[in-house]
């Protein structure tokens, strides 16, 4: 890590999170230490902080911090959850996730971004990282159920077996739609889906197998 880095990562936790009303002091914290850059391709790794999303290759992209720290604050990860995550991409949600979270189980549908993202976790020394190749519609129910679920792609609806595999008073957030796209947070009580926000969104779809 350089002083320019640090000096970039610093500010982009300023100005485009804090200042954009994100709170919690463990999301900021976190987001303060992933180095975004190690994640994007060398050859957009200059716009590693800037205040959009970049292309990571095979058609994806990695989202813009502000909606990392969207999403993560809205799912309200404790040190003590298991949390699954569907649509590792280039692995930088999944590194926030691991700082917070005691468990991450992520899944990503493109083999080789998969296994890119597995080799940057585990250089920077992320243990408590599982990765897998599979469908995210149908999560990784071997390890259900979860204290939390995340989706960093677009559903058309909510997948079932997702729904299916997240603990009660869990906090699923996951983007739906297609043309018209909005992220959810929502709280599993029993067999309903209690919705606590809502934010229009534009999300690559979640890909079938």
């Amino acid at each position: 890590m350089t002083a320019n880095t640090a000096a970039a990562r610093a500010r982009m936790v300023s100005e485009q999170l804090r200042a954009r009303d994100i709170r919690d002091p463990r999301v900021l914290a976190a987001m303060g230490r992933v180095p975004r850059d190690a994640f994007v391709p060398e050859a957009v790794r200059h716009e590693g902080y800037d205040d959009h999303p970049v292309p990571i290759g095979h058609g994806q992209t990695i989202s813009q911090p502000y909606i990392v720290a969207y999403m993560t604050e809205a799912l309200r990860v404790e040190a003590s959850h298991r949390v699954l995550e569907i649509g590792t991409g280039c692995g930088y949600q999944t590194a926030v996730l691991a700082e917070l979270a005691h468990e991450v189980y992520s899944v990503e549908v493109i083999a080789a971004l998969a296994d890119t993202a597995r080799r940057t976790l585990e250089g920077l020394g992320y243990e408590r990282v599982h990765i897998r190749v599979g469908d995210g519609h149908q999560g990784w129910p071997g390890h259900a159920p979860y204290d939390r679920i995340l989706v960093a792609a677009a559903a058309e609806t909510v997948p079932p077996a997702l729904v299916g595999q997240l603990a009660d008073t869990g906090v699923l957030v996951i983007p739906v739609g297609v043309w018209h796209q909005e992220l959810r947070v929502l709280r599993k009580h029993g067999e309903r889906l209690e919705l606590l926000a809502t934010l229009a969104v534009r999300f690559v779809p979640l890909v079938k197998r």
